[in-house]
């Protein structure tokens, strides 16, 4: 840092010596590619001391230099994030607001960066430069087919280093550190209530439009969101595609199936904030809680009596209610 704040001073000295130096004639004339060359000389006359890059203005070196010094001095006032260009904190906040600019002329799908429109174009006409060497799929982008490939590596090369937890993608890591954070930048405008990512609060709006687009054709029963969809038509088929090769139960989705193996296993990650007890599941996790707390959230419709679990209270109503009505 220090070498670089002293270039920096010792290019103000340059510069200033530049605009006092009275002009060198030569004895003979120069040639007009000796011409061309100095003009290219004077054009690039700020030199970054790391790297040896050159730069037509001073302003534009000073900007190139945060890249060797960490410095982002421009940050954004909703989630904290640092940038080295103002530039690049305008587009960024464009999440936050929900701004896209850019706007396909063919389907009317608005982009908020540019490149983002560039790719989705390919779409429409059916370019896809990129060919997955696994699987033949094709893709738009050449980061979309890097991505793409980790479906078949598994490789999750994305760590947090609060907890060693890996994911394939950088934005699930991005969305993962809100969790430790804290920090919920994203705030339903119905609500209020906050979000760790974009796409969670896009889910979350449904909510509140009571948009339910995936309907069950054999029952009626409509969804929200496609995976409790494609969950619950399995219930219909009796599909269950995930088996555990320990005992050679099988299940409908893979989260009931990481479930399930908890039990050979023994892991149990859900902790009691009050006390020491731990978890194989979240919902045992909760009615757990209840004791601590004393919530009663299941009330009999007969005497209001309350309950800390459901079962307890279809037990109640099936002995007790259920006489007393007769």
């Amino acid at each position: 840092m220090t070498f670089i704040k002293e270039e920096s001073e010792e290019l103000d000295k340059v510069e200033e010596k530049q605009q006092n130096q009275e002009p060198f004639i030569t004895e003979e004339p120069c040639s007009e590619t000796e011409k061309k060359t100095q003009r290219a000389e004077a054009k690039n006359s700020f030199t970054c001391p790391q790297c040896g890059k050159s730069f037509t203005r001073r302003d534009t070196l000073k900007e190139h230099l945060r890249i060797h010094t960490g410095e982002k001095p421009f940050s954004c006032h909703h989630c904290g994030k640092g940038f080295t260009r103002k530039e690049s904190l305008k587009y960024h906040l464009r999440i936050h607001s929900g701004e896209k600019p850019y706007t396909c002329h063919q389907c009317g799908k608005s982009f908020t960066f540019k490149n983002n429109l560039k790719v989705h174009i390919r779409i429409h006409s059916r370019e896809k430069l990129f060919v997955c060497p696994q699987c033949g799929k094709g893709l738009t982008c050449k980061k979309g087919l890097k991505d793409h490939i980790r479906v078949h590596t598994g490789e999750k090369p994305f760590k947090c280093h609060h907890c060693g937890k890996t994911f394939k993608w950088a934005h699930s890591l991005n969305n993962h550190l809100h969790s430790h954070s804290g920090l919920k930048p994203f705030n339903c405008v119905h609500c209020g209530e906050g979000f760790t990512s974009s796409s969670i609060l896009k889910n979350h709006l449904k909510v509140h439009t009571n948009e339910r687009p995936y309907v069950c054709s054999s029952c009626g029963k409509s969804f929200i969101w496609p995976g409790n969809f494609k969950e619950h038509q399995k219930r219909h088929s009796g599909e269950k595609d995930h088996m555990c090769f320990e005992c050679g139960k099988t299940f409908t989705t893979a989260k009931r199936l990481k479930e399930h193996r908890r039990i050979h296993t023994g892991e149990k990650p859900y902790k009691c904030s009050h006390c020491d007890k731990s978890f194989a599941q979240s919902g045992s996790l909760k009615v757990h809680e209840r004791v601590h707390t004393g919530e009663k959230p299941y009330h009999c419709p007969s005497c209001g009596r309350s309950f800390s679990q459901l079962t307890n209270l279809i037990t109640h109503i099936r002995k007790h209610c259920k006489k007393s009505s007769q």
